[in-house]
């Protein structure tokens, strides 16, 4: 027989993680065991205010799931008793963690994925003043990719402030739907002399038609404005690549149907995450070897992480162990 038992857990962060929207001095994630025959699979999700979620009404959402997973619902069985989003992730990949269990094989090859290797993950810096960020940058200029989190007025000088900061790194910006027509122009001209390889979501969800209309030479990444295949359509000629995080799609499941379903329209693939743990990531590592960017720094922003957690070597995230998930 099996069993669900979710719980609210919450992670300090080292410093403050501010964005365009809020700063943040821990993380708030929910965690969920289905447990059967002795054996636990465990998923966690990160509630995310921007799409009307919180920890506890996610907590709830998954608790009133437990008749339905006690009886033996699958993940496909929860793609229509849950929308996408944090709550259907934890269980998909608890679901997923107690399959590859059961099964004695690890989750990418009962996924019929690639075994997963090492990868390089961007470094965030933090939202703050010009010289606040050329200062992390320089502390973190070791790192092969950074990705700074901008907020509209005074991102020129803040991009130019971390490329100062850190040379020789490739970077990557997020505006966190920040930027308006106003200020587009200006911005994406500060990028261009700053070498930035990808911008994630400059203009807010449902307000980016402009993106189509203005001339781009650096690729553009929907974030906000993409969740699920569901998104795909209306990214047309507005998007060069879209950012998969596993609390937006509602899990692994959906997350790697829906990677196909951009492959096949020519979109490139960033694997992001929410500020969580290593268990929050290592279902995420099934995609970093199909992504162009990898960001999957959550646990090195924290001030500590779950035992046992990711292996990071530098910048360098590897595949999850067994102890940890799938």
């Amino acid at each position: 027989m099996r069993t669900l038992a979710v719980a609210v857990e919450r992670w300090p962060i080292a410093g403050t993680f501010t964005i365009s929207r809020c700063s943040r001095t821990e993380a708030v994630v929910v965690v969920a065991t289905i447990e059967e025959n002795g054996v636990r699979g465990r998923g966690e999700c990160v509630p995310y205010a921007r799409y009307g979620e919180t920890a506890e009404g996610v907590r709830d959402l998954i608790a009133a799931q437990e008749r339905a997973i006690t009886q033996g619902a699958t993940r496909q069985d929860l793609q229509a008793l849950l929308p996408a989003g944090a709550a259907r992730n934890a269980l998909d990949c608890a679901l997923w963690d107690l399959e590859a269990k059961h099964a004695g094989r690890p989750a990418w090859e009962l996924a019929g994925a690639p075994e997963p290797w090492p990868a390089t993950t961007a470094y965030t810096l933090s939202l703050g003043e010009p010289q606040a960020m050329e200062d992390a940058a320089c502390a973190a200029r070791a790192r092969p990719l950074l990705k700074l989190k901008l907020g509209g007025a005074g991102d020129p000088e803040r991009i130019a402030a971390v490329r100062r900061g850190a040379p020789d790194s490739a970077l990557i910006v997020d505006a966190n739907e920040a930027w308006d027509a106003g200020t587009i122009g200006a911005n994406l001209a500060a990028c261009w002399d700053a070498g930035v390889e990808l911008i994630e979501q400059p203009l807010p969800a449902g307000r980016d038609g402009l993106l189509a209309e203005i001339p781009r030479t650096i690729p553009l990444c929907a974030d906000e404005s993409l969740h699920d295949r569901g998104s795909l359509d209306a990214l047309a000629g507005r998007y060069d690549a879209i950012n998969i995080k596993l609390d937006k799609t509602g899990g692994l499941t959906e997350a790697l149907a829906l990677a196909n379903a951009a492959e096949a329209r020519g979109l490139r693939i960033m694997v992001g995450c929410m500020v969580g743990t290593s268990l929050a990531m290592a279902p995420a590592m099934l995609l970093a070897g199909r992504a162009a960017f990898v960001d999957l720094d959550g646990p090195l922003l924290l001030a500590r992480d779950r035992e046992p957690g990711l292996f990071f070597d530098g910048s360098t995230v590897h595949p999850p162990t067994r102890d940890l998930w799938g």
